[in-house]
């Protein structure tokens, strides 16, 4: 049997009309009642989720120490961002969908902040006086940015949790901790429709999570990835007019042309990036695919020697990562981290390029400070890189 929806009914936007007013008052510039609801709901799809098995927890433990011994041997890099241990928190769709959601939220509030009021009301004096839905509906632009943005931050967190199966599914920081969260329903689920063994699947992904953990917990590697998101998702200009028209037009008793407008970013977003917006993502996209290459690197280099099906293991997963679904759709809409296969394609040829030149050691002090962090420009053309980290400091 399925589960109530997020507001209490038997749909995630049934019983919105009768709680509009408490829907409405929000502190902040985002409702994070509705977000953390909706986020949990979409995430299960509705339907309860069972505890995660303890025996898949231990493995995962398992397979985390092997994985960290490999991938520290591998990079030279520490693994931890706090000089512990690195441990497992296995958890269901649902409490990744809000655990990350906590860790995003100063991204969120920032990417809520940035839209501020749609525009100026509507003048409800102008509204019929025997209309009480019409007047209501004339203070909706206004007041309804917070639920909107609380929607449509839950929305993409949910339909995120329905595929993630570690919390590097996408690069961005988290708040420092060394524990990493896993998905062990997805990730062997995953492992029985292609036929995998659920324990080469496991590591795999226990690789992938140690490799991104150890670069994104380079001080200054973090603090340049949250520069540019924070930046991206502050230059939104937001589009009061089609708010306005899209909320005076539709009838409020029709509950799936409400949920559409609610779903939709371009509600509040517009449909076109920022000129500030469009620049950012220059230096934004050249970070994510030196991230991008310099990891699969790591993988290739480890997995082969310690996954029995490396191979074809890979091949469906970097096909499952390339694949668009609505939760990476909103993510690269929102927070403009658009991961398709330009950027991948970058990246290694950029990690190919400087060992080809270099070898290894060069390619060791990609992550050694941000002077070593590659500009656009060197990130499509590796010999600058290396010819510039190689010049003395000024």
């Amino acid at each position: 049997m399925s589960q109530p929806g997020p507001l209490g009914g038997g749909g995630p936007l049934e019983d919105l009309l009768r709680n509009l007013a408490r829907l409405l008052t929000s502190q902040g510039p985002l409702n994070w009642e509705i977000a953390r609801q909706l986020a949990q709901w979409t995430a299960a799809e509705g339907e309860p989720e069972d505890n995660p098995d303890p025996i898949a927890r231990v493995r995962l433990e398992e397979l985390l120490r092997v994985a960290d011994l490999h991938v520290s041997e591998a990079t030279g890099l520490a693994t931890t961002a706090t000089g512990g241990l690195l441990s497992v928190a296995a958890v269901t769709r649902s409490d990744w969908a809000l655990r990350t959601l906590e860790a995003w939220r100063p991204l969120l509030e920032r990417l809520a902040s940035s839209l501020g009021q749609p525009s100026s009301p509507a003048d409800i004096s102008e509204l019929p006086s025997d209309d009480p839905m019409a007047k209501l509906l004339g203070n909706l632009p206004q007041a309804v940015a917070p639920l909107l943005l609380g929607m449509q931050a839950g929305s993409m967190v949910g339909h995120l949790a329905i595929r993630a199966m570690g919390q590097y599914d996408l690069p961005v920081p988290r708040p420092p901790s060394d524990e990493l969260l896993f998905v062990p329903t997805t990730i062997d689920r995953f492992a029985t429709d292609w036929s995998l063994p659920v324990n080469d699947v496991r590591l795999w992904v226990c690789l992938h999570e140690i490799t991104h953990h150890a670069v994104l917990s380079r001080p200054h590697v973090r603090a340049r990835l949250e520069e540019l998101l924070t930046a991206y998702a502050g230059s939104f200009e937001p589009n009061g007019s089609a708010l306005e028209d899209r909320l005076g037009g539709f009838d409020p008793t029709d509950l799936a042309a409400l949920q559409e407008t609610f779903s939709n970013p371009e509600v509040l977003l517009g449909e076109l990036e920022t000129t500030a917006q469009r620049e950012l993502k220059v230096p934004l996209q050249a970070l994510l695919a030196a991230i991008a290459g310099y990891v699969d690197h790591v993988m290739d280099v480890v997995g082969r020697r310690i996954i029995g099906a490396y191979g074809p293991l890979t091949e469906a997963l970097r096909r499952r990562r390339l694949s668009e679904d609505e939760g990476t759709r909103f993510v690269g809409r929102l927070l403009g981290i658009e991961l398709d296969g330009s950027v991948y394609e970058r990246g290694a040829a950029f990690v190919r390029g400087v060992l080809e030149r270099a070898g290894d050691d060069a390619l060791s002090r990609l992550w050694h400070s941000e002077r070593e962090l590659p500009t656009p420009a060197e990130i499509n053309a590796p010999g600058l890189w290396l010819a510039r980290i190689d010049l003395p400091d000024s």
